[in-house]
């Protein structure tokens, strides 16, 4: 199965390219969900790059009781599917309980399953009842051979439309590693497989209660991932991630963007005939 199976109506997706999942951590408001998406928007018709808006409408994970989880859910979801209406784009939003992946569903595509929870069994076949497309993210803890179960669990409840990612594996209590055979593992399902090249070099579990990251280490996750194959790259990124509300020490800024991508391209063009 292809992205284009998942989204026939993704833009560019004939062009041969790696799709883009990208966006804030978090909607904050409608100005910077609006900025990011123009931006790479923008980006994404300039190199033919598959495109799809991310961005959490809350978040229920969050390390310490008074950590940003959001501006409201439903005022959150009107904002993305607002910025998919303004430019033509698939939205993707994370879901944590069966009544959620309801809720959600009337307002974006995709429907994305937390590393934390890709083995809840409610949450998987819920959200594959609503009919929406699912990226279920593979869990810190889990064996990529293990998403398997993941995926029959979606596809077992009569939907296909599964794409899943792979985000890093916990090495020690804080910190992540990237196993890049985890891609060719997972491609072997026949779903479309995605790099998370930015909480990937994220630092969880600080004594702080906020997670740290490593955001120099973005380029040479990415650049590993297109090298081998991946379908797919996810990235957080924010106009100033030192003033994003969440998950801004593990970000891309958005100034850099088009410089990595044009980077990526030139791998994969590299790659065709291999």
């Amino acid at each position: 199965m292809k992205i284009s199976d998942i989204l026939p109506d993704l833009k560019y997706t004939e062009s041969g390219n790696f799709f883009m999942i990208a966006g804030p951590c978090v909607v904050e408001d409608f100005a910077i969900c609006d900025q990011i998406a123009g931006h790479v928007n923008e980006l994404s018709q300039r190199y033919r790059i598959p495109f799809i808006f991310k961005a959490s409408y809350k978040k229920a994970n969050r390390s310490k009781l008074e950590s940003f989880a959001g501006i409201g859910d439903k005022e959150a979801l009107d904002i993305l599917k607002g910025i998919k209406r303004k430019y033509n784009i698939p939205v993707i939003t994370d879901v944590h309980t069966p009544e959620e992946t309801y809720f959600a569903a009337g307002f974006v595509d995709i429907l994305q399953i937390p590393a934390l929870l890709c083995r809840q069994t409610e949450l998987l076949v819920a959200a594959a009842k609503t009919g929406k497309a699912i990226n279920i993210k593979k869990g810190q803890f889990l064996a990529p051979e293990s998403m398997k179960y993941a995926i029959d669990k979606v596809v077992q409840s009569g939907n296909r439309k599964v794409m899943v990612t792979e985000r890093g594996s916990m090495f020690g209590y804080n910190d992540l590693i990237v196993d890049f055979r985890s891609i060719a593992e997972m491609q072997k399902f026949n779903h479309p497989v995605v790099l998370d090249i930015t909480h990937s070099v994220q630092q969880p579990n600080q004594v702080t209660g906020v997670s740290g990251g490593r955001p120099d280490m973005i380029e040479t996750i990415a650049r590993a991932g297109i090298a081998v194959g991946v379908d797919g790259i996810f990235l957080e990124t924010h106009p100033v991630p030192e003033k994003a509300l969440s998950d801004g020490t593990n970000m891309l800024k958005m100034n850099y963007l088009e410089e990595l991508l044009v980077l990526l391209l030139k791998i994969r063009k590299s790659l065709e005939g291999l």
